[in-house]
């Protein structure tokens, strides 16, 4: 079957002089994200969340397979189990597998294996990758790209939670194994983060860190 074509859907054409104004607004706002693990308990309405993983299924997708699935925690006792499951894994990354060099590179920032953000916070979005679907049959279907295509999504959930005024962790424990059984996810999908969202707390701290300069992250062919 040949392949089916729609028009572009209609966009506002903007001069050159506005393009740049908005670039450089998207740019200012998204300079002054941060990640958090300070968070507030204040609630976060359930439809701020659904848009925003609205928002991260627009993302590109190889082939479009839109090899992604996300799960909204909100429950205090699931949040809890999470809690328990990542502290687990974490408290053996720290103590045994980690390399001297990553827990080096840690320390600047003051993590451990103590993750109390996974009960603090209103969510918690557990993302998975699915490398491939089934079929009603039980075939299996290759999804291309599934990796890269997922973190392509999750930078899209982030920029929109911190759009909305929210602010979020990325926290990946591994393994992450526990949170397919913990959330009855299919043995096909591989966790791929766990992201911790809502308000932070009024006494929130972050590490005194720069970013690189765009000197340093880029180059230009002209």
């Amino acid at each position: 079957m040949p392949p089916r074509f729609i028009p572009l859907p209609r966009r506002e054409a903007f001069p050159d002089e506005a393009i740049r104004a908005r670039a450089a607004a998207f740019y200012a706002q998204m300079s002054v994200r941060r990640t958090v693990r300070d968070f507030s308990s204040l609630p976060i309405p359930r439809e701020v969340i659904e848009d925003c993983i609205r928002a991260a299924g627009t993302a590109p997708s190889g082939a479009n397979m839109q090899p992604w699935h996300f799960v909204a925690v909100g429950d205090a006792a699931i949040k809890r189990q999470i809690r328990l499951g990542a502290e687990s894994e974490e408290q053996e990354f720290y103590s045994r597998r980690a390399s001297a060099e990553w827990l080096n590179a840690l320390a600047a920032l003051g993590t451990n294996a103590n993750k109390p953000f996974l009960e603090a916070a209103p969510w918690l979005i557990a993302i998975f990758s699915q490398p491939y679907g089934l079929t009603a049959d039980g075939a299996r279907i290759r999804h291309y790209y599934a990796t890269e295509s997922v973190g392509i999504a999750t930078g899209f959930l982030v920029a929109a939670l911190h759009h909305a005024g929210l602010v979020s962790l990325t926290h990946t424990p591994s393994p992450m194994g526990f949170l397919n059984e913990l959330l009855d996810r299919p043995r096909q999908e591989k966790p791929f983060l766990l992201l911790v969202v809502g308000h932070p707390a009024e006494d929130a701290l972050v590490p005194d860190i720069a970013r690189k300069s765009l000197g340093e992250i880029s180059s230009f062919v002209a």
